[in-house]
């Protein structure tokens, strides 16, 4: 059976379950959020990358000293040994006075008081003792992380908005029931008020319908007031323009046959076992990249460079290898292994009992479809009980068998029993959006 939401806007948008997920989907603040966090991860796995690749670096200096940063002087006649002075005695007769008194004071030398310096080199990695490779891999392991997580922020955003809607559902079917009840009163009240003029039944049998016709007026501005703010507040949650929208849904009841999954086989297929999984890869390759840290790094670079410090423009090429051995390090660095093999055996175990767990939650999501759904049968024949009840009191009553409270009181219980299906039958359409996340479908 089709039902709709109309409440007077005759022209107002209808959105189905499936519509006001997707919307939800679309424009919930928690997804957005996590479509960032997914985002992030990407950029960082991207730049993980990019440590493959050489290290390209330039360096640039310029000084001015207030004084030269090598200084030196020496004395040419106290440095020349005495038997070349003996030889070039003669020399010496032919040089100008000026020059030999040169010969006998100190010269002074001044070096590197300004200049520039710079150069550009790019360093290639050879071995880093797995880190680049493994840091790699975490990387993607973070961005696998933060779908998974993107996907939790789904289904919880999907149970969210169902639930909202099954609610607007609910509220609609009691107001459908107030309308029913409304109906009937008035029928009643119309049939007995001939009777309280005929002289066959008493005025107090009319004042306890119009008792019982202002309870229902009071119950439907309560369903009112409810539909308005349940309209709200599914337009904030799925982002909807406006709260005059209507929605459809069917009330017949799923049938539980082939609805139940195989609990190993759908343990596999769940968010919360493949985070688990990922917090296991992600304990393993941190353990490897704590090994790496400990180990040689090897390295092969060329650059070029260039300088003017002895008042000359000089440039040169060169290629070089590095090599770092980390020898003080093992200290404290066998005990970081040790701490990262025991997180992975921590993560592991965690696997195993959360998979447990899971299937626990598994099974009892299903008993409470079943239970839900015997509920929602039992609700179903209830009405068919109290509306075979509410005909034979009213049948009663218009034989003068029966009291007007007997047939009030039956027309009660209809309702209550058609509030009753209404409200197992939202139960149940929730406990089946339940076991399906659980199963991971």
């Amino acid at each position: 059976m089709l039902c709709s939401l109309c409440c007077g806007f005759v022209s107002a948008q209808t959105y189905t379950l499936e519509q006001l997920k997707d919307s939800a989907l679309h424009n919930n603040f928690a997804i957005r959020s996590a479509r960032y966090d997914v985002e992030a991860a990407s950029q960082q796995r991207k730049e993980a990358f990019t440590k493959y690749f050489p290290n390209v670096s330039g360096t640039g200096l310029w000084f001015n000293a207030n004084k030269a940063m090598a200084q030196t002087s020496f004395n040419l006649s106290e440095m020349m040994p005495p038997e070349l002075s003996t030889s070039l005695a003669p020399l010496t007769q032919l040089l100008p006075p000026e020059a030999l008194a040169a010969l006998a004071n100190p010269v002074s030398i001044s070096m590197m008081k300004n200049g520039v310096i710079a150069g550009v080199q790019a360093v290639q990695p050879v071995f880093a003792g797995g880190q680049i490779v493994n840091g790699n891999k975490l990387a993607k392991v973070g961005e696998d992380v933060s779908r998974l997580q993107m996907q939790l922020s789904e289904n919880e955003v999907e149970k969210t908005a169902e639930q909202y809607f099954w609610q607007m559902a609910s509220l609609q079917e009691k107001m459908k029931t107030v309308e029913a009840a409304e109906k009937l009163l008035n029928d009643i009240g119309k049939d007995v008020e001939v009777a309280v003029r005929a002289g066959v039944a008493m005025r107090n049998d009319l004042l306890q319908v119009q008792l019982r016709q202002n309870d229902i007026a009071s119950q439907r501005l309560k369903i009112v007031n409810g539909l308005s703010l349940m309209r709200m507040l599914v337009s904030q949650y799925c982002g909807l323009r406006d709260t005059s929208f209507v929605i459809s849904y069917q009330t017949d009841a799923v049938s539980l046959i082939g609805l139940k999954q195989d609990p190993q086989q759908a343990l596999l297929g769940t968010a919360e076992y493949r985070l688990l999984g990922k917090q296991v890869e992600a304990a393993d390759l941190q353990k490897k990249i704590a090994v790496g840290q400990n180990l040689p790094s090897v390295a092969v670079g060329a650059g070029f460079n260039y300088h003017n410090l002895l008042e000359r423009n000089q440039s040169f090429g060169m290629v070089f290898a590095t090599v770092s051995v980390p020898i003080s390090d093992w200290w404290g660095g066998s005990h970081a292994i040790k701490r990262k093999k025991l997180e992975q055996q921590q993560a592991q175990e965690q696997l195993a009992d959360n998979a447990e767990l899971l299937k626990i939650r598994m099974q009892g999501a299903w008993n409470s479809v079943e239970e839900s759904y015997q509920q929602l049968l039992l609700a179903q024949r209830s009405i068919e009980q109290a509306e075979e009840n509410l005909r034979l009191n009213r049948d009663y009553y218009n034989a003068g068998i029966s009291k007007m409270s007997d047939l009030l009181e039956a027309q009660l219980l209809y309702q209550q029993a058609c509030d009753k299906r209404t409200d197992a039958f939202a139960d149940y359409q929730n406990k089946l959006l339940e076991y399906r996340q659980a199963t991971g479908q």
